[in-house]
């Protein structure tokens, strides 16, 4: 029996890395195993993936030597950093270094770097329109992790650069700028200043799946930039879609970008400034994810209306306050 390589899964626990993992569990006859790497061995998520098979070990992001050792002996390793746990590019930027030399002393010989788009190129055509926010970045979410790739780059690891679009789960996440509000009149509604742009989503499950697609494609991805999505649908057709699953209607306040400026929430003046350039230049920024080719590497892609459908079976909505001052 042939021994399996292992994919080491940061972020085994979340939104992320939880997709990949239970895709390479999925797959109990695949030629791949599952390393799942997490600050809390002892969560019920961790527990979860361990009851599947998969080998739960302890890491942190900001810990070099602990990331070596739970890269070591692995194939494959998936990547990535989380923002909102902390709101600083420059730690985001320490983590990719960190996880891009583990990589490297680990002996890893692939490896999927979750990235973003970066503002720099969007900033140039909006110039002052586009406000620089504290410590110079005008979109730090996206601009940390695309300022990262060159860690991996310069590593020399073989790596896929892949770039999730907004995950459908945030319509159900309380604390989320997508997660509907239930207004003064009882009525549940997403606000955003979205206009009618196209928004590229896809559940966290298939990228997972997608990811997995790509390790198993070998050398195909190495050094390519992939950005996923399953639709592009506006807030309207996302409120409607809503609608319809949960029995009750949804509806889409457009907001001028000044008033979530304004929001007093943690990083509304970025979130604000990533409308702007969705918006602005949407074309562009939907270019970026392209829907055929994830369906090439997931077939089982789900549409809005199938991811949904399925999600209500597990999640129920709440009212929420947490973006009533942008209305």
């Amino acid at each position: 029996m042939t021994e399996k390589m292992t994919i080491a899964v940061v972020g085994a626990t979340g939104q992320q890395g939880g997709g990949l993992a239970r895709a390479i569990l999925d797959d109990s006859e695949g030629r791949y195993s599952c390393r799942a790497v997490t600050r809390n061995p002892a969560t019920d998520a961790a527990r979860a993936l361990a009851d599947r098979g998969a080998d739960v070990v302890r890491a942190d992001l900001d810990d070099q030597k602990s990331l070596i050792e739970a890269f070591r002996g692995a194939s494959n390793a998936f990547c990535m950093t989380n923002f909102f746990e902390h709101f600083s590019p420059e730690k985001e930027l320490e983590q990719a270094a960190n996880l891009a030399a583990a990589a490297k002393a680990a002996g890893i010989g692939h490896v999927i770097w979750s990235t973003s788009q970066d503002s720099s190129a969007w900033a140039r055509r909006h110039g002052d329109s586009l406000p620089v926010l504290p410590g110079g970045y005008r979109v730090p979410h996206w601009d940390g992790k695309a300022q990262a790739d060159h860690f991996f780059t310069d590593s020399g690891v073989a790596t896929t650069f892949v770039g999730p679009s907004m995950f459908w789960e945030n319509l159900l996440a309380p604390g989320t700028p997508q997660f509907p509000q239930r207004g003064p009149d009882g009525v549940l509604a997403i606000t955003l200043p979205a206009g009618a742009a196209k928004l590229p989503g896809i559940p966290a499950e298939d990228l997972g799946r997608c990811a997995y697609a790509i390790f198993k494609a070998g050398s195909d991805f190495v050094g390519r930039s992939v950005g996923l999505a399953a639709e592009h649908l506006t807030a309207t057709e996302l409120a409607a879609g809503l609608s319809e699953a949960l029995g009750e209607t949804v509806r889409y306040n457009d907001i001028p970008l000044a008033a979530l400026r304004a929001a007093p929430v943690p990083g509304a003046d970025a979130i604000a400034n990533m409308f702007q350039i969705t918006t602005e230049d949407n074309e562009d920024y939907c270019a970026h994810y392209d829907i055929g080719l994830t369906r090439a590497l997931n077939p089982r892609l789900q549409t809005f209306a199938e991811w949904v459908a399925a999600a209500r079976d597990r999640s129920r909505m709440a009212a929420g306050t947490a973006y009533e001052a942008a209305r």
